[in-house]
């Protein structure tokens, strides 16, 4: 029982849930843009405003691929969302205080280092160069 208080309060799953509400809070955003902004205007350029009437029909199965249409915008308008307004913003200001993501941590001492490092800078923990391969054991 003490193991799972300790992964309960553990702040990584507190995180991850607030991301998941913050997440479907913005789908919803999203999905609201898209249904008054995004849909308007593709009734404008292709003459129908909601394309989850979208439907094709074989033999007496329909097939609604307007939900699937409007979907797919609403998910290429998140991504570009979440791009331009979020990954592109935080790596300039990464850039900017010159914040590094060419780093690996020291298996001893887990401190990050550069990944050239031969030498972990705070414990002196010889590293092993990537780009060099240790021999295999032959079994024989």
């Amino acid at each position: 029982m003490e193991g799972f208080k300790k992964f309960l309060f553990k702040g990584n799953i507190v995180d991850l849930a607030v991301a998941v509400v913050i997440g479907g809070a913005f789908s919803a955003l999203i999905s609201s843009f898209t249904k008054g902004f995004i849909d308007p205007l593709l009734a404008l350029l292709g003459g129908q405003p909601n394309l989850d009437s979208l439907t094709f029909t074989i033999n007496t199965t329909v097939f609604p691929y307007g939900l699937f249409l409007t979907q797919l915008v609403s998910f290429v308008i998140t991504t570009a969302i979440i791009y331009f307004l979020v990954v592109r913003p935080m790596m300039s200001a990464m850039r900017r205080m010159n914040l590094s993501t060419d780093e690996k941590s020291c298996p001893d001492c887990l401190s990050d280092i550069p990944l050239a490092a031969s030498r972990c800078k705070f414990c002196g923990t010889v590293q092993q160069d990537p780009n060099v391969q240790l021999p295999t054991p032959s079994t024989g």
